[in-house]
């Protein structure tokens, strides 16, 4: 797999939209891994910027990716529904919600223009989050020599992502930050770990297995390729590198008590995503009743209350993905932290051939 990718290390770099930038990608792509942008919380124009600017700062292979999910429906009533919920928040910082929601990200699927952008540029590496595209957006783009990967969380993603003619599946388990990549929010989650995802994958499927979720450092590498992976995909432990797009706050709770109580909810979003403990997710827990509208419509009112409570210096409404190996964050650049990860995973191979000395 790492050959297909054009890589010589087994470390990828989350996507994290929002959070990544090109000079993280690049950064990690210089240093042998696979670095990534995400496209998915821009428009064209942007998208195209990003990709830019990443071949500028490398000329080594590189991942977009971009979200697939399902055309979001409205619904005024849910919507209207989510919008009373939330305004006791929004008026302890004088601020009024939104009058009405948008559709702040467009699917892949409902966005040729971005294809057309990635057949333009044939980035070495394109993914997809939250499902797949259509059977002849996946045509054209391998018939452009681009690698394709794909987030699947359960078996049965999995098989689909390996129908769709993918080259590779990320196994992200439920220790993941962010959000998760399920394909259909309303269906059963069996929420498996990072670890038991990646074995079933491995011995029930024929593609290549990424692991992600929870990983850290080289131990954590060394024991997802123990189980079949090929390479293993880190983001929290990319947040804190100078490189990112992360600010102060964000960077603040990453280290703090939040850390070790990272919660999994969809009321910031829509979608389920695993997120630092801070004051929007014990909302979600304690005050907000009811179920979301849809991804990304949801997302319009979380960013506007989390505008307002910053514009008044609280910055506990933040959207600070992270996930389960969150306490174990390293302030490195990101050319370091490759360096380290890879110290760290050839000392656990060696450990585990020779034994401890």
């Amino acid at each position: 797999m790492l050959e297909k990718l054009g890589i010589a290390l087994p470390i990828l770099q989350a996507p994290m939209a929002g959070v990544s930038t090109p000079q993280l990608a690049a950064a990690v792509s210089n240093a042998g891994g696979l670095g990534a942008i995400g496209i998915g919380a821009t428009d064209v124009a942007g998208a195209a910027r990003m990709i830019a600017q990443t071949r500028q700062a490398t000329d080594r292979p590189f991942n977009v990716n971009v979200f697939a999910h399902a055309t979001p429906q409205a619904d005024p009533e849910a919507e209207r529904a989510w919008l009373a919920a939330l305004r006791p928040l929004f008026a302890e910082f004088d601020a009024e919600p939104p009058a009405q929601l948008r559709t702040i990200y467009q699917s892949f699927n409902d966005s040729p223009e971005v294809l057309r952008l990635l057949l333009e540029t044939r980035p070495a590496v394109v993914s997809f989050h939250f499902g797949l595209p259509a059977p002849q957006a996946v045509v054209a783009l391998r018939e452009a020599g681009i690698t394709l990967l794909a987030t699947a969380t359960n078996l049965e993603e999995a098989r689909r992502i390996q129908d769709a003619g993918i080259d590779g599946i990320v196994a992200q388990g439920m220790e993941a930050g962010g959000h998760r990549g399920v394909f259909d929010c309303s269906a059963f989650d069996p929420q498996l770990g990072t670890f038991a995802l990646t074995r079933l994958l491995a011995t029930k499927t024929d593609l290549p297995i990424i692991a992600a979720g929870g990983i850290m450092d080289g131990a954590g590498i060394a024991a997802a390729m123990a189980l079949g992976a090929s390479a293993a995909q880190l983001g929290t432990a990319f947040i804190d590198c100078p490189e990112s797009n992360a600010d102060a706050a964000y960077r603040q709770a990453l280290h703090g008590p939040g850390g070790y109580r990272t919660r999994l909810t969809s009321a910031i979003s829509g979608r389920p995503a695993r997120a630092l403990e801070n004051r929007f997710t014990q909302a979600a827990e304690n005050s907000l009743a009811g179920w979301p509208p849809a991804y990304p419509i949801a997302y319009d009112a979380g960013k506007a209350l989390q505008a307002a409570a910053k514009a008044k210096g609280e910055h506990g409404f933040g959207a600070h993905w992270a996930g389960q190996g969150a306490p174990r964050a390293r302030s490195l650049p990101a050319t370091e932290l490759v360096a380290v990860l890879m110290r760290e995973l050839r000392s656990e191979h060696l450990t585990r051939r020779f034994g401890k000395t």
